[in-house]
């Protein structure tokens, strides 16, 4: 056993040197163990999206701390509890903070221009923005991280990074300037096909490796995301303006964003993961 590593690391290797028999066996053994390695990934978020709904339909609306400032505890306690049991790594805690920054910064411009609002009153807040929100950006981050080294990624075809720099600026940037100039978004979609149309995810789920475009796998995440930010919503940890009056489905424009906001989170996982390629 690797000295250090983390507990999940630990079951790992012990699903991983399990023998079925093959054929079938083997194939459904990998599709499980697939899903097992996934759900660890997605930990952090899922802890934060059971959280969520958990204040939602339990928590005492008169109770004496504010709802929110409740999540703002839950979501540290449920960091310094990973790091203590080392389900995670101190590496994808910076990776979460780093995420944690730039989300916040993010949520402090949309609100005030009124994207979406926080109904509820707190203490531990920035202007609009409880202090809870950057841990959601800070699970996207931490699921990239984890996913990334759990099945160990390479990406053939992966374009030069300052391409890649660039390209994640320039969508952060359309994030903001969009309200007062017009919106790049399409031009944005063309470049990210440009760069990334012969660059393939290849990912280990056991003993083979597998492949698929990135593209494609971005936009699977990305879906992903959308389907988690409906719940966040209908806990009305958030909501937009049209669902001031009551909940409804986050319109399927926001996978736009959420697919652009993929590649932002791509680029900052990879600097400080690095990757491995093959040309």
């Amino acid at each position: 056993m690797i000295r250090g590593a983390t507990r999940f690391a630990q079951v790992r290797a012990r699903l991983e040197d399990f023998a079925p028999r093959p054929g079938w066996h083997s194939w459904l053994y990998e599709f499980l163990l697939f899903g097992f390695k996934q759900g660890w990934a997605c930990l952090f978020g899922a802890l934060m999206l059971g959280l969520l709904m958990a204040t939602h339909l339990f928590y005492p609306a008169n109770a004496p701390l504010a709802r929110y400032d409740l999540l703002v505890i839950g979501a540290v306690a449920i960091q310094a509890g990973m790091l203590a049991f080392r389900l995670e790594s101190w590496g994808e805690a910076r990776i979460i903070l780093a995420f944690h920054l730039v989300g916040t910064a993010m949520e402090l411009f949309k609100t005030a221009q009124g994207s979406w609002l926080y109904p509820e009153p707190s203490l531990l807040r920035i202007g609009g923005v409880p202090l809870f929100t950057g841990f959601m950006y800070g699970a996207v981050g931490s699921y990239i991280a984890r996913v990334w080294r759990i099945f160990a990624f390479r990406f053939p075809g992966y374009p030069p990074r300052w391409a890649t720099w660039a390209l994640a600026a320039a969508i952060y940037v359309n994030f903001f300037a969009h309200h007062w100039l017009p919106d790049i978004r399409l031009v944005l979609f063309a470049a990210t096909a440009a760069l990334f149309w012969r660059t393939r995810v290849c990912f280990t789920v056991w003993r083979a490796e597998r492949w698929m475009p990135l593209l494609l796998g971005w936009l699977l995440v990305a879906l992903f995301i959308w389907f988690a930010e409906n719940l966040g919503t209908f806990s009305r940890a958030w909501i937009y303006p049209n669902q001031a009056e009551g909940w409804k489905m986050v319109s399927l424009a926001k996978l736009s964003a959420w697919y652009l906001l993929m590649i932002i989170s791509f680029v900052l996982v990879e600097l400080v993961h690095g990757r491995r390629e093959v040309e």
